[in-house]
């Protein structure tokens, strides 16, 4: 069965990487990105594509950067005891796990 899982993924790795490859090889036209100011960038569609999707991937990763960096940073510094917050807390009953 688990063999059968592995082939399966790698059917679907294939069909996907050959339908790109197909896209790719049938968009090798020139498509013109136009700027400000007059200027523009003339490149086959398949590259302006890949292009457009490597910006929108670096802009996402950089957008979440902050609250990564601001996560390990409250991770790192371990847990604050804080008067407010230990009293307003109920205090919890440990019992044996599962009712054992």
């Amino acid at each position: 069965m688990k063999h059968i899982v592995w082939l399966l993924k790698w059917l679907v790795k294939a069909a996907i990487f050959f339908t790109l490859f197909a896209f790719a090889l049938n968009n090798q036209q020139d498509a013109t990105v136009h700027f400000f100011f007059g200027t523009y960038w003339r490149a086959p569609t398949v590259i302006v594509v890949l292009v457009t999707f490597m910006l929108g991937l670096g802009l996402g990763i950089a957008a979440m950067l902050p609250k990564v960096w601001r996560s390990r940073h409250l991770g790192r510094s371990g847990p604050t005891t804080d008067a407010s917050t230990a009293n307003a807390l109920p205090p919890t009953t440990l019992g044996t796990p599962h009712g054992n």
